[in-house]
This record gives structure tokens, C-alpha cells and sequence, in this order.
């Protein structure tokens, strides 16, 4: 093996590594511990080191509780890393999407909704945007406003602005960067940039999770994984705190001014960066969008599985679960750290006291299910997030850059397969009662439109209305507003034999078919076999991510299927080779579809408001 890569980053020398058709450079710091007086502020710039930090494996996790069954945390508050892959490497071909990567289990598994109970751990492996130019959100602050609008209190009586986030900067210490050095050949032209928001309900999961070999390789691009803090570490809310200042988002926004100021070292464009994300990092794409402080750090947008208005319904899982609601007024998650302080015996009447008390307590002590849970929500009324997302949506106050949105053909059914031994829907009656707890008045009508003789089970006729009422509607509804600005594209992720990357038991008569996160192992390295037709249907969407990232269209000549803007769908799914026998509702292909009609949106539509006031918005 030859030499080991190095490159030189703003804040000093990372040496990673090399491998078939790409190189890793891991575990780089993008800001300070947010540790001891730096837990619940803003991040800070990271220190610059002397001679070669070694970049050959993953920084640590964020503090988090395991992603099913029992277990204590695990992780560090000293997690704000991130993960580099580059196009070239050693000698050889890409690798195979069918054998590459670090094993079944790479992945982390779908996050059950706060409360639902879960199996036990699994063995696999753990877990489990527009250019300088582009158009602001209405409302949104000038120039000077792009980190943040101007006069917004500091968390915790800041010292200065150096906490808050800021322009690239903000992480300069007076050093002369230096001529950026690349980690790909000279000749090659700048890259498009990826970067990558990790799912797990802002509760679990990590950067490192997701091998992005394939997207460099075959794909082209410089690939950037990131963690960021998670629970009550990243959304905690407090009148000490002035409000709720949503640190998941700042580390994040942190990430991409380190992605801007160091991207053409590693041979990737800075004025071309796609963030993309499934689940919890679906809705962090949806929050860039919508956050003023985003402008200008991205240039396009892919949403897997989380957009702007997402919502499960509440006693849909569980009989005593609340709907899922991602997005949440500042007050209501201010009133929550006001009662959680006191519990953890610091209700100080001076804020400072409270502050000094909460900080002065072990990782251990603040990461309990309850807290975890609590604290799982991202805040908005807020000067990082003004707005509802959703609304932000339907009021045109989002940056003009193309997107990319989808969902799984049966989002749902990982998390009601994990409640069916508590909460069981084994007969017409019981889904009948099922749908009256889930969808009140309306029960009668989403009843009429899945009825249990069109299914194969009472229990996958419910998983089917709550996909399309709590996913795919939501998504196709997000994409209207979307396209009344932005090119916007849709996907419905269709193949209901992918690869089982989750780990979890299988439930008798209930198939996960293409569930919620099912599109990823299509992605993103993970060792799990594939037949012919989906390696080819994993080749097609690399090719889509990726030129939809190098130029904004995910449409080449001679590509493959065209993928029509919205309000089209293109059904992705694999497509029976001669080799290979199929079921029927496995080789449809890549296809448009009429996903509105299949997934019943007009009755979703109709009854929405409905929804959204039982939910409590």
C-alpha cells in the first residue's frame, strides 16, 4: 500500500486513508468540545494543532441511548466530527454495491416514535440551500443575518459573538491558510460536494454509520458525514438559555461553514454543495431550507423520508403515544426545561445558578429515556428557525435552490411490526378501532379507501393509511409548494425485497417490504447481498443522487429512465432480468407513477387540517 493522503484543512494537517476508488479522511474536528461551560452554547471554533492529526477513524459518537431495546448511553459530549470521502485512492475498481462496505448492520436501525417499546438490541453494528446569490425566505435578514438575525440574544449570556454562528470566518485564528491541497489529482475539475445529516429522530445515529464509497467512486463526489448533538445535548430549551436555541441545527450549520472553507482542499466545490438526509436528517434538510442562517452554505436539497410535514398520528402506535410532531413551538420546549430542571434538583431562581447547576452534571445523568425523549423535537419561533417549516413552505420563505424529495412504499410498517406484540390489529374489528383512535371522525372514510379485503392483513391495511398519511401525502403536498419556485423532483422507493439493514426480528405475517430507510443499503455501502436487478437499480440511483448534486437535474442523455419534475413521481424500483423470477410488484422498474392516486392523497388532502388540530398544531 502506498503512502497514506494528506491533506492540509484551516486548522491544521488530517493524514486518512486510501481504498478501492476512494480515500476516507475521519474523524476531523469542524468545532469545539461542547463540553463543561460549552454544554448548551453555540459552537466554537475547533483549536488549530501542529504537524499531522491522524484521520483513519471516526471521531466518537454524540451521546445517545441505544436505538431500540434497553441499555445505557453511549457516546461522548466530545463528538463534533466529521468524515471526508474523496473519488480516487488505491489501484482498482469502485467497489460492488453488493460487497463493499463494513458489513450487514452498518446502518443504525429506524427509530421507534418516543415511547414505543422495541426488541432488543440487534448484533450488527451500532445505531441502530442556495449560493451566495440566491433568493432569501421572506422576512429573513440581510447579509448580515446569514449566520443569524442581528440582535437575537445569546444562550446563556454569551460572552460575544464568537458563539454564535457565523461566516466562515467565524473559524479563522489569523494564519495564513495557505494554497488549498487537494486530496484528489490537480487536473481534475472541482467535485460537487455531499453532505450528509445522519437520521435517528435527533435521538441516535452518527456520520460514521454510512459509508459513502459508492457515491465517490462511481459517483464522483466529495462525500461529508457529520455528526451533530442529539437529545437534550442539541435541543434542550430553558429561560436561562433564552428560549430554545436548537445547537442540533448551529452544529450542523457548523459543519457546512467548515465545508465551505475547506471543500476545495479535499477537491470539491464549495459553490456546489448538496445536503441530503433520511428521517431525522430529512427533516434537517426541510430546517435548512427554511432557516434564514442557511443561506448561501448549500446549493441543493434531497429529502429522504422527513419532510417539512411530517406528523404520525397520535394512539396510532400505542394507545398512550401522542402524535409525532418533529417540529415544535420554542415555549412548549422553554416550559419542558423549566420542569426537567427542577426535577434534576436545579430549579435556581437566578438564571446563571440554574445554568452553572445543569452543566455541572454527568453525561449520564441528563441522558435518560425520558430526557432523550423529551428533548427530540426541534424548536421553532426561534432566530435560527423562525418559522414552522411546513408553513415556511407554503408561504414560498425558503432558499431557491432545486430539491430532491421521497419516501418508501411502506414507511410505516418498521415501527407498528415493533408495537404488534403489545398492541396487536389481528382482526377487522381491531382495525377498526385502530383507525377510530388514530383518525377520529374520519375513520369511517379511511376505511372505505383501505379496506382489509384490498390487503393481505387488518395490520398491513393500518400500516398502509398511516404511510400515506404520516409520509408520502405530507411529502407530495410539501412538493407543490416547493415547485411553485424550485425544479423539484419526486421518488417513491418501491422495491419491497431491499436488503434488511435494520437487524431486527422479523414479525410472522407482517413483511417490513420497503420500509422506512429500506432505499439506503441503494446508497451507501453496507455489505448486504443483492440480486442483478437491484445492483442495477442501486447503479441507477447513484447515478441520479449524483448528477442531481453536480448540476442540479438528476437527468443526463443516455443515462437511463428520465426522471420528470414534480408533481411526477418516478417509482424506483428493480426490474425482473432474465435471469431472476420476481413477483409481480417487484419488477415494475423505473417508472413515473401516479403516486397522489395510489396512496390516496386526496382523501389525505381533505382531512389533513383535521389531523394537523388533533395533533395540536
Amino acid at each position: 500500500m502506498g503512502a497514506r493522503p494528506v491533506v492540509e484543512t484551516d486548522r491544521g494537517a488530517v493524514r486518512g486513508r486510501g481504498a478501492a476508488g476512494y480515500r476516507t479522511f475521519e474523524g476531523i474536528p469542524y468545532a469545539a468540545p461542547p463540553t463543561g461551560p460549552l454544554r448548551w452554547r453555540f459552537p466554537e471554533p475547533a483549536a488549530p494543532w501542529a504537524g499531522v492529526r491522524d484521520a483513519g477513524a471516526p471521531g466518537a459518537r454524540c451521546v445517545q441511548l441505544p436505538a431500540v431495546g434497553p441499555g445505557g448511553p453511549s457516546g461522548s459530549e466530545d463528538c463534533l466530527f466529521l468524515n471526508v470521502t474523496v473519488p480516487g485512492g488505491t489501484a482498482g475498481t469502485g467497489p460492488s454495491p453488493s460487497t463493499a462496505g463494513s458489513g450487514p448492520g452498518a446502518h443504525p436501525a429506524p427509530n421507534l416514535p418516543p415511547g414505543a417499546p422495541g426488541p432488543a438490541r440487534s448484533t450488527g453494528r451500532e445505531p441502530s440551500t442556495g449560493p451566495a446569490g440566491a433568493a432569501r425566505p421572506a422576512g429573513a435578514a440581510g447579509p448580515t443575518g446569514a449566520a443569524g438575525p442581528a440582535g437575537a440574544p445569546d444562550p446563556a449570556g454569551a460572552p460575544g459573538p464568537a458563539e454564535a454562528p457565523g461566516p466562515a470566518g467565524a473559524f479563522t485564528d489569523g494564519r495564513p491558510a495557505g494554497p488549498p491541497q487537494r486530496a484528489g489529482t490537480t487536473a481534475t475539475p472541482p467535485r460537487p460536494v455531499m453532505v450528509w445529516f445522519h437520521g435517528g429522530g435527533f435521538m441516535n445515529g452518527a456520520g460514521d454509520l454510512y459509508r459513502p464509497g459508492r457515491l465517490a467512486a462511481a459517483g464522483g463526489a466529495v462525500v461529508v458525514t457529520v455528526n451533530y448533538r442529539l437529545g437534550i445535548f442539541g435541543l434542550f430549551g430553558h429561560p436561562a438559555l433564552h428560549g430554545a436555541p436548537a445547537f442540533a441545527l448551529a452544529d450542523q450549520q457548523a459543519a457546512l461553514r467548515w465545508v465551505r472553507a475547506n471543500a476545495a482542499r479535499f477537491g470539491g466545490d464549495p459553490g456546489n454543495v448538496t445536503v441530503f438526509g433520511e428521517s431525522a436528517g430529512g427533516l434537517s434538510v426541510c430546517m435548512h431550507l427554511t432557516s434564514p442562517a442557511s443561506a448561501g452554505l448549500f446549493h441543493r436539497a434531497i429529502v429522504q423520508s422527513g419532510s417539512c410535514s411530517l406528523v404520525v398520528p397520535a394512539h396510532s402506535l400505542l394507545p398512550a403515544l401522542p402524535a409525532y410532531e418533529p417540529f415544535v413551538p420554542e415555549s412548549l420546549t422553554v416550559a419542558r426545561g423549566t420542569a426537567a430542571a427542577i426535577r434534576l434538583g436545579c430549579g435556581r431562581p437566578v438564571g446563571e445558578e440554574v445554568l452553572e447547576c445543569l452543566r455541572g452534571l454527568a453525561p449520564e445523568a441528563l441522558a435518560t429515556p425520558e430526557l432523550t425523549t423529551l428533548f427530540s423535537a426541534v424548536s421553532y419561533g426561534t432566530p435560527l428557525l423562525p418559522a414552522e417549516p411546513r408553513r415556511a413552505l407554503e408561504r414560498g420563505e425558503f432558499h431557491r435552490v432545486p430539491v430532491v424529495q421521497g419516501s418508501t412504499r411502506d414507511e410505516m410498517r418498521i415501527f407498528l411490526g415493533q408495537t404488534l406484540a403489545a398492541y396487536p390489529v389481528a382482526d377487522p374489528q381491531a382495525y377498526r378501532s385502530r383507525l377510530r383512535a388514530a383518525f377520529g371522525t374520519h375513520a369511517g372514510l379511511v376505511e372505505d379507501a383501505y379496506p382489509v379485503t384490498d390487503h393481505p392483513t387488518p395490520a398491513l391495511a393500518f400500516a398502509a393509511a398511516l404511510t400515506d398519511a404520516s409520509f408520502v401525502c405530507p411529502q407530495l403536498r410539501d412538493s407543490r409548494a416547493l415547485a411553485r419556485h424550485v425544479p423539484t423532483y419526486d421518488y417513491g422507493f418501491d422495491d419491497r425485497r431491499a436488503p434488511d439493514f435494520t437487524g431486527l426480528p422479523p414479525v410472522p405475517g407482517f413483511p417490513y417490504g420497503a420500509s422506512h430507510g429500506s432505499e439506503l443499503p441503494y446508497l451507501f455501502d453496507t455489505g448486504l447481498p443483492m440480486s442483478a436487478a437491484q445492483r442495477v437499480l442501486s447503479e441507477r440511483m447513484t447515478g441520479y443522487w449524483t448528477r442531481f448534486a453536480a448540476t442540479g437535474d438528476p437527468n443526463a442523455p443516455g443515462t437511463g429512465p428520465w426522471w420528470p419534475r414534480s408533481p411526477a413521481v418516478l417509482s424506483l424500483a428493480p426490474e425482473a432480468l432474465a435471469s431472476e423470477a420476481l413477483a409481480p410488484e417487484d419488477t415494475g422498474g423505473i417508472r413515473p407513477v401516479d403516486a397522489a392516486a395510489r396512496h390516496h392523497c386526496g382523501l389525505w388532502d381533505s382531512v389533513g387540517q383535521a389531523l394537523d388540530e388533533r395533533a395540536g398544531s
